[in-house]
């Protein structure tokens, strides 16, 4: 056989010609290639593309659209194991855990603790009360302390405060690390830093060596100052922790906490309007688009849920919902935990104002548009059958709560 290699006119016209059904199926696939710096980038647009944290990435190529394209099935990726048999110190992290799982802001708190302890110390993660949280080993926790008990339960700082001059006691960290957030972190942080005397770093966006620069001036300053014991971070921070995995081994307190008599009653929350929240602090946005109909329905849903309404560009354009409510580049980027998107297609620009979402759900009724390539959980049918559907599960499960409590 020979060892010529011979051209193929008529591929390389559908290689040429965007049009053609097959022109994907030519195209060269470039996985990984060497950057100017020496380091090897990955292709995150390649079909099927798998991230570090074995999260599929979204497929925009137009490859996996029709009936007749399948879509490339994830592959569970087994990241490396750090382990840390006798760390020869702790950096100790205090996580807010807003909802029972870590935040976006959390896991830029680990990234940070992470860079901190390098490969001899460990990172130990504080959490008060029960949790949901399962992803503790790939957001970079080492060891896993966590204080149980019902005086920890709503707003307690002088509990937690208590808990947390026991763990300092027994562990000795290097450093601590708080989030400087107004979920509970920033005031903790700081009575924590009141308990020990000690002088805190606040609002800290960055580290080098040992010094730290941190906000200042309203947010526009930069403050450097000596790395100090007790950090309190900002957002954004540092880079989450995606290419190791941690083994997560629990640790308990060697001796009880002392028990003291609270000067704080916890009331309980305020009921709080949803219309009222700026969308760039909704926790739980109810967001609709061109694919609405009924938007006399879509707001009693949303009214049922306790959800913070938003809209798409077109819906705002359109004059169903003000413009302070649009999402997106051109509105406001937000920053929800859970995102509901119904009738949203999935303009660039509003993916890119979702981005920061950490669990998006799409109500659609077109199984191949780039919300439901986005969505966490999709749900393929007509809005208004859902939405009623919707509100007849909530309702159901109010009336069962009240009857248990009854």
């Amino acid at each position: 056989m020979s060892d010529i290699i011979r051209r193929d006119p008529r591929a390389e016209w559908i290689a040429r010609n965007r049009l053609h059904p097959l022109h994907a199926a030519m195209q060269p696939v470039q996985h990984s290639w060497m950057g100017p710096n020496g380091v090897i980038r990955k292709n995150v647009h390649g079909v099927g593309f798998i991230g570090p944290n074995g999260i599929k990435r979204i497929d925009r190529s137009g490859a996996q659209q029709g009936g007749a394209a399948k879509r490339t099935a994830a592959v569970e990726v087994q990241l490396p194991l750090h382990q840390v048999p006798v760390p020869a110190f702790y950096i100790n992290v205090v996580p807010d855990m807003v909802g029972g799982r870590l935040s976006s802001h959390d896991r830029d708190l680990l990234g940070l603790a992470r860079q901190l302890a390098g490969s001899d110390g460990a990172v130990l993660a504080v959490v008060f009360g029960e949790h949901k949280e399962s992803a503790f080993a790939t957001a970079g926790v080492d060891r896993l302390l966590v204080l149980e008990g019902h005086e920890f339960e709503g707003y307690a700082p002088e509990q937690r405060v208590q808990g947390l001059r026991a763990v300092d006691n027994q562990f000795s960290p290097r450093h601590w690390l708080l989030p400087d957030s107004r979920s509970g972190g920033g005031e903790l942080g700081r009575r924590f830093a009141a308990s020990l005397k000690e002088r805190p770093a606040t609002r800290v966006w960055q580290i080098k060596g040992d010094e730290c620069i941190g906000r200042a001036g309203a947010g526009q300053e930069d403050l450097a100052r000596p790395l100090p014991r007790l950090i309190l971070a900002a957002a954004e921070c540092a880079d989450p922790v995606s290419e190791t995995r941690h083994e997560v081994l629990p640790v308990e307190l060697s001796t009880g906490l002392a028990r003291s008599l609270p000067r704080i009653e916890d009331l309980g929350a305020v009921a709080v309007d949803p219309a009222a929240i700026p969308m760039a602090e909704a926790e739980f946005i109810f967001s609709g688009g061109n694919g609405v109909k009924d938007w006399a329905l879509f707001h009693q849903t949303a009214a049922a849920l306790g959800a913070t309404e938003g809209a798409s560009r077109v819906a705002v354009d359109d004059g169903f919902m003000a413009r302070d409510r649009q999402v997106g580049a051109s509105g406001t980027w937000v920053t929800a935990r859970v995102y509901v998107a119904v009738g949203i297609s999935g303009a660039i620009q509003h993916l890119q104002g979702i981005g920061a979402c950490d669990k998006v759900v799409a109500i659609n009724l077109d199984p191949g548009c780039d919300m439901i390539k986005r969505a966490d959980l999709s749900v393929i049918g007509e809005s208004a059958s859902i939405l009623n559907a919707l509100i007849a599960a909530v309702e159901t499960y109010r009336n069962g709560a009240k009857r248990d409590a009854a």
